[in-house]
């Protein structure tokens, strides 16, 4: 049984370089704490890529929704902006070649290489969603985990019911013996007082 079928997540932001370096992180956050953690490096570069399209292209601004939404085994990561203007995916852009540091401009060509599917939602003259999916590992089986019993003196430990003689547990003698009398305190001896003279007056 899953107990948590969905999960979802949505931040807005203006899509400038040091706003992209932040989301990255939030993503990456949420997929560890979703136990995700094999698909953080394929969902921040996908979101990345995105994130990047909108700052280098959308118009009238650069205001955009970065969601991320775990349903049962599908990771979908969506970017929505204000441009009805449809991308296609093309070949990387060869500056980007000379620059380790870029948060970017590889694109729709990155996104399809990662993802396991991806597309677009046109939303009429309100912009787009541009979205990927990936697949999410099985979840792994939950280790139940077992009380350990502590034993001590005053518990019989992992024999209760296997007593030497049937219903005596293993903490009574199997045969106790005669039972002893108790030993006698000797009786204090009785001295008698000596007589007090009486005082003269």
């Amino acid at each position: 049984m899953i107990s948590e079928p969905s999960r979802y997540y949505a931040v807005e932001l203006q899509a400038l370089p040091s706003r992209i370096g932040q989301v990255r992180r939030i993503v990456s956050a949420h997929l560890r704490h979703w136990h995700l953690d094999a698909l953080v490096d394929q969902a921040v570069l996908g979101v990345t890529e995105l994130l990047t399209n909108v700052h280098r292209h959308a118009r009238p601004d650069k205001r955009c929704t970065v969601e991320i939404e775990l349903l049962l085994d599908r990771l979908t990561v969506s970017v929505r902006d204000h441009d009805p203007r449809i991308p296609e995916a093309g070949c990387p852009d060869p500056l980007d070649a000379f620059d380790e540091l870029a948060t970017s401009g590889r694109g729709l060509a990155i996104v399809r290489a990662v993802s396991e599917s991806w597309g677009v939602r046109p939303c009429g003259a309100d912009g787009k969603v541009v979205w990927f999916t990936l697949s999410a590992p099985p979840r792994p089986v939950p280790v139940m985990a077992r009380a350990h019993d502590v034993y001590g003196s005053a518990t019989e430990g992992p024999f209760v019911g296997y007593g030497r003689l049937e219903g005596v547990p293993l903490s009574t003698p199997a045969d106790p013996g005669p039972a002893l009398e108790p030993a006698l305190a000797p009786e204090p001896l009785l001295t008698p007082e000596p007589a007090l003279a009486g005082r003269a007056g």
